[in-house]
C-alpha cells in the first residue's frame, strides 16, 4: 500500500477513535502546549526574553516575548509548528523503542517547567496542573493503562500537528491577516502568508509520514530479565 496512502488512514482513524474516548479534547492541549514551548526554547536560544504564555480551551495559545533582532523572528515563527511536528516524531520513536515512560516524564515536565516559568493565569493554569496530575498518575499505573494513555496522547498530538497547519494553511488563503504565526511570518519577511503556511503544512506531513512508519514498523522486542542464582561462595 502507498505510504502516503497509509498514512491517511491512520490519521482518519485515529481522529475517529480517540474521538470516542471520553474528555479525550482535554489532552488536544497537549500539541499547543509544545508549540508554544517550542517558540519560548527558541527565543531564549536567540537571546530573547519570554514573558508569558497563555493556553486557552479553544487548543489556541500565545506565546508574550521579547526579541533582540528582526531576523531572530525567523527561527521563532518557524518554531512552534515546525517544532511541535518534531516532537510527534520523537513520541512515535519512543512508542517503536517501548520507552513510553521518558515520554510522559518528559511532557510531564515541560508542563511544570511552563506552569511555574510562564502560565500563570487563566485556563493554562488549570489544564497544566491537571495534565502534570494526571501524568504522575500514569506512571505509577499499571503497565496496560499507561501504554494506553501514551497511544492516547501520542496520537492526539499527531492528529493536531497535522491538523493545525493544515487549518493555517487554509486560513493563509482565506484571510491571509488572520493565519497565525503565518501571517507574523509575512510581515516580517515579506513572502505572502501562504508560502509560510505551505511550509508547514508541508512540513507537518512529513513528519507525520515518518511517525507513521515508526508506528507501523515492527517494534523493539521487550526486555526479558533472567536471574541466577548460585550455590557457593567465591574465595
Amino acid at each position: 500500500m502507498n505510504k502516503w496512502l497509509k498514512l491517511i488512514l491512520l490519521l482518519v482513524g485515529s481522529a475517529v477513535l480517540t474521538r470516542l474516548i471520553p474528555f479525550s479534547s482535554l489532552f488536544r492541549n497537549l500539541d499547543t502546549m509544545i508549540h508554544e514551548f517550542c517558540h519560548a526554547i527558541v527565543t531564549l536560544m536567540t537571546s530573547g526574553r519570554v514573558n508569558r504564555i497563555e493556553l486557552n480551551a479553544d487548543h489556541s495559545g500565545v506565546t508574550y516575548s521579547m526579541i533582540t533582532s528582526a531576523w531572530s523572528g525567523l527561527p521563532i515563527g518557524l518554531a512552534g509548528y515546525m517544532g511541535s511536528s518534531l516532537f510527534v516524531i520523537w513520541l512515535f520513536y519512543l512508542y517503536h523503542k517501548r520507552q513510553q515512560r521518558i515520554g510522559i516524564i518528559v511532557t510531564a515536565a515541560i508542563a511544570l517547567i511552563m506552569l511555574i516559568l510562564y502560565v500563570h493565569q487563566g485556563f493554562g493554569v488549570i489544564w497544566l496542573i491537571g495534565f502534570v496530575i494526571v501524568s504522575i498518575l500514569m506512571l505509577i499505573s499499571p503497565e496496560w493503562l499507561r501504554n494506553g494513555y501514551y497511544l492516547l496522547i501520542m496520537f492526539l498530538t499527531l492528529e493536531e500537528s497535522v491538523l493545525s497547519s493544515l487549518t493555517i494553511l487554509i486560513m493563509a488563503i482565506t484571510s491571509p491577516s488572520s493565519a497565525g504565526d503565518a501571517t507574523g511570518l509575512a510581515h516580517q519577511f515579506m513572502l505572502p502568508a501562504v508560502v509560510w503556511g505551505v511550509i508547514f503544512a508541508g512540513f507537518s506531513l512529513w513528519c507525520a509520514k515518518i511517525s507513521a512508519q515508526l508506528f507501523l514498523r515492527k517494534r523493539k522486542p521487550p526486555r526479558t530479565t533472567t536471574s541466577s542464582t548460585s550455590g557457593g561462595f567465591a574465595g
